[in-house]
């Protein structure tokens, strides 16, 4: 989405909501402008910030600029126009942003006793899909709400009924600004919105959080940001950038890691299933040399597919690894799939396997929870219940949200 006639000035003082006076140099030392957003923003208009004006086009209105965006201390540049999020999504949706080739993006809908942002269909499937700006930063976490609101706690609970009654649901948190850490509710301002997010995770409806790319004179969606539901996923978070430094100072190089395509992604994962890492590389390189891509793996003889895989054990893995390249082959057009739902399909991939080929060989914000992850989670959290039962195991994934 694009502005027209942007404005450079300096914020002076908010008297409330929806007036804000600003210093507009060599035009006005005191303009009376419209603020865009009629949220808290006490973090973001500070005396003196550099703020963004939208000059309007009608002439009878009282205030001649719109405040649309705001520099934070640091640089940050922040989009604080409330009807930007919907505009930016709303383009970003018919692109295929959400699902691909969208047959219909419809905004503003009814349905219960709410009204959500757009209503759309693709693939046979219809979708409700509610937007939330997000400018609440700190320390590069940024949070929603930051108000009270029951309004957004009843439009959580409108997505969960919706998701129930067979629709695709989605909130999608459209983060006014880049280069943030993650999201996650704002629990100290309203616990039940967070608590409604949480329940709505569990339900299904997809919880998604994009930051964008924002300059004066527009703002567009851009990248996914992790999204954390509850206190369990903050601890989660703390400590998430340290293992990653770790990971990239200590790595082994694998031969897999070299060249992370999704096949090579898929045909490591299901070899290494109970088998040593040492182990799997001469027979993971012999393997490639032979079969280097789904099309050789769905077309090779059973036979020599098992001579290939001998030593390894466990034959059924081999044979699933056919299956599914050959439905692989014949309805996906040789690529696996991207999603992670869309993988768990596919004969011989659960759902640690699908979670690695979609964020290791795809980039999509998916967990993949083994049992070493399970037991790392069990000793940070302090939790010595028994990481083998179901409710225990759906505890510790209930710190990422869904993709």
């Amino acid at each position: 989405m694009n502005y027209q006639h942007i404005v450079k000035a300096y914020f002076l003082e908010r008297p409330n909501r929806f007036i804000a006076y600003v210093r507009i140099p060599g035009v006005s030392e005191r303009e009376r402008v419209h603020v865009k957003n009629t949220g808290r923003c006490r973090e973001l208009l500070q005396p003196g910030a550099v703020v963004y004006l939208e000059k309007s086009g009608q002439a009878a209105r009282k205030t001649a600029y719109d405040l649309v965006a705001v520099e934070k201390e640091g640089g940050r540049l922040v989009n604080m126009d409330s009807m930007a999020p919907n505009q930016a999504a709303g383009e970003w949706l018919k692109a295929g942003g959400l699902v691909p080739h969208p047959e219909l993006v419809r905004p503003e809908t009814a349905w219960g006793n709410s009204r959500f942002d757009f209503y759309m269909e693709a693939g046979g499937q219809k979708y409700f899909v509610e937007v939330k700006g997000v400018t609440l930063e700190n320390d590069g976490v940024v949070m929603f709400p930051d108000a009270p609101s029951d309004r957004a706690v009843k439009h959580v609970e409108e997505l969960v009924r919706a998701k129930k009654q067979g629709y695709q649901a989605c909130i999608l948190f459209v983060i006014q600004m880049s280069g943030v850490r993650h999201f996650t509710p704002n629990r100290d301002m309203h616990r039940e919105f967070a608590d409604a997010l949480c329940d709505a995770a569990a339900s299904g409806v997809r919880i998604l959080a994009y930051d964008c790319d924002v300059t004066p004179e527009s703002m567009s969606l851009r990248a996914p940001v992790p999204v954390f539901l509850d206190e369990r996923a903050l601890k989660v978070a703390d400590f998430t950038e340290d293992l990653l430094q770790y990971y990239r100072e200590n790595k082994r190089s694998l031969p897999w890691r070299e060249d992370p395509t999704a096949y090579h992604v898929w045909v490591s994962e299901i070899m290494l299933q109970q088998t040593r890492v040492e182990a799997v590389k001469p027979y993971y390189q012999r393997f490639l040399e032979e079969l280097p891509d789904v099309e050789a793996l769905a077309a090779v003889r059973e036979e020599r597919l098992l001579k290939l895989w001998e030593g390894l054990g466990y034959y059924s893995r081999a044979r699933n690894l056919q299956k599914a390249a050959r439905v692989v082959t014949e309805e996906y057009g040789g690529s696996l799939p991207q999603e992670k739902d869309e993988l768990l399909k596919l004969p011989g991939i659960g759902r640690y396997t699908a979670g690695a080929i979609s964020s290791i060989a795809y980039g999509r914000v998916t967990a993949a929870v083994d049992g070493n992850v399970l037991r790392v989670l069990s000793r940070v959290f302090a939790d010595d219940r028994d990481i083998g039962r179901d409710e225990v195991k759906g505890t510790m994934k209930r710190c990422w949200s869904r993709p």
